[in-house]
């Protein structure tokens, strides 16, 4: 399709002159406009080039696009009954970076996935710091336990065969140097994080598939949630390197990221729904051992 005069906005969605000093407005009869082209079956390059055509500043009508779109796209699933899209974390790679610095590190960006959003860093943490945190945790390790949905406290559960432990949220300047680099990678305040948690995995050992959001049909959700709100995502940091196995997979999508002393695999979830294809699961360790560091996002601030 070609773009035609009679698909571009009116004199209430568009001004004629381009707008090099002052952003235009994002305006109802503009956002409704948008809808319409996207009901009608133009893409999106489609649109944007409409808008350029009318006069728009293009990052403005980027913005416009991008910011209707998903609103329609959330006003549908509501609709349909899904829960209502949460604003997640999201690092900072619209210019494909190779890298991102941090303030402290420089972290690489291996993979980056859209849908569903898993993104794989590397050299997140250094060899010195990795060490420093399986010392740390390993004197207070227990069988790692899961959320009780029924109730909203916490349980053994036969499908998580690891041992645990929770640092407190700033507990150390360990801690707290992680903490900030990981907010900064991931635009999230430190204080919407659960602490950290260290898990070790021996021989066997596994998590089985599982979603890390909070299923709003267990009854120990409201319970849950009342402590920071939904999870919205999750960054699995790994301290070594095992043997074999121990990776971790999304099976809705067919990914496995290896386990690789130093990196991290990040991915969010917009609303606490399997359509989000967030399902994962820490695969068995077929030989060695596999630490493992894993930070929890919340909506609000975490207490």
């Amino acid at each position: 399709m070609t773009s035609r005069s009679d698909q571009h906005p009116d004199s209430t969605t568009a001004t004629t002159q381009h707008a090099s000093a002052a952003r235009q407005a994002i305006t109802p009869e503009l956002r409704r406009w948008i809808i319409e082209q996207a009901q009608a079956g133009h893409t999106a390059p489609v649109v944007l080039q409409s808008m350029r055509d009318a006069g728009w500043d293009e990052d403005v009508a980027a913005d416009a696009l991008e910011v209707t779109l998903q609103d329609h796209l959330n006003e549908l699933a509501v609709q349909q009954g899904l829960p209502a899209a949460l604003p997640v974390p999201e690092p900072q790679l619209d210019d494909s970076p190779a890298q991102v610095d941090c303030g402290d590190r420089v972290v690489s960006v291996l993979l980056a996935m859209a849908q569903p959003r898993i993104v794989v860093f590397g050299n997140l943490l250094s060899p010195e710091e990795c060490d420093a945190l399986i010392a740390a945790a390993e004197p207070r390790l227990a069988r790692s336990l899961t959320v009780a949905t029924q109730t909203g406290g916490e349980e053994i559960n036969a499908d998580r065969t690891s041992d645990g432990m929770f640092f407190q949220r700033g507990e150390s300047p360990l801690i707290q140097r992680i903490e900030e680099r990981v907010a900064r990678l991931l635009n999230w305040p430190i204080e919407n994080g659960e602490g950290l948690q260290v898990l070790h995995y021996r021989p066997g050992a596994e998590y089985k598939p599982h979603y890390d959001y909070f299923d709003p049909a267990e009854p120990g959700t409201a319970t849950i949630v009342k402590r920071g709100g939904q999870r919205v995502g999750t960054l699995v940091m790994y301290l070594n390197t095992p043997e074999k196995g121990g990776g971790t997979t999304f099976p809705d999508v067919h990914v496995e990221v290896s386990p690789q002393r130093g990196n991290a695999v990040f991915f969010s979830y917009e609303r606490p729904h399997t359509s989000t294809r967030t399902l994962h699961d820490g695969a068995p360790v077929v030989a060695g051992e596999k630490w493992i560091a894993t930070k929890w996002m919340r909506e609000r601030e975490f207490k």
